[in-house]
């Protein structure tokens, strides 16, 4: 297995958990260089795309019930989610540390990808985009 197909080439998205997606979106859309991409204050879900070049976004999620204490998740690219997949879990002590919610899923927005959880709790969603660049508008 080749080492640098594993390795993290950026970070895709953020998401938020937010409890007024009107108010939240109003915030967000004064931000210069942040555009409306997906979504907006009357959906549960929103996008909003920071960087053209690099396809990068902010996500917004309607939480209105924060039973946990999360704040959302990062989204991070790889080159081969499958092969990254493998390798964490094969490796004990990173076995011991995450915990893994899913195995890689491919998702309707043209990613596939899985998410595990670190000591902390806090999610990470690792993925790898199966569409072309020009289709992978990402939510």
């Amino acid at each position: 297995m080749e080492k640098d197909r594993l390795k993290i080439n950026r970070i895709s998205a953020v998401t938020l958990f937010v409890k007024d997606m009107y108010k939240s979106c109003e915030f967000y859309s004064r931000i210069p260089g942040f555009r409306l991409v997906c979504g907006g204050s009357s959906v549960n879900f929103t996008s909003f795309e920071i960087s053209e070049e690099k396809q990068m976004y902010l996500n917004l999620e309607l939480k209105t019930e924060n039973k946990n204490r999360d704040f959302g998740r990062i989204i991070l690219y790889t080159d081969n989610v499958d092969e990254l997949y493998l390798h964490l879990r094969s490796d004990q002590d990173f076995a011991k540390l995450a915990t893994f919610e899913n195995e890689p899923t491919t998702a309707d927005w043209g990613e596939r990808f899985f998410h595990l959880r670190d000591p902390d709790r806090y999610q990470l969603s690792f993925a790898t985009p199966i569409i072309s660049k020009e289709k992978s508008r990402r939510p």
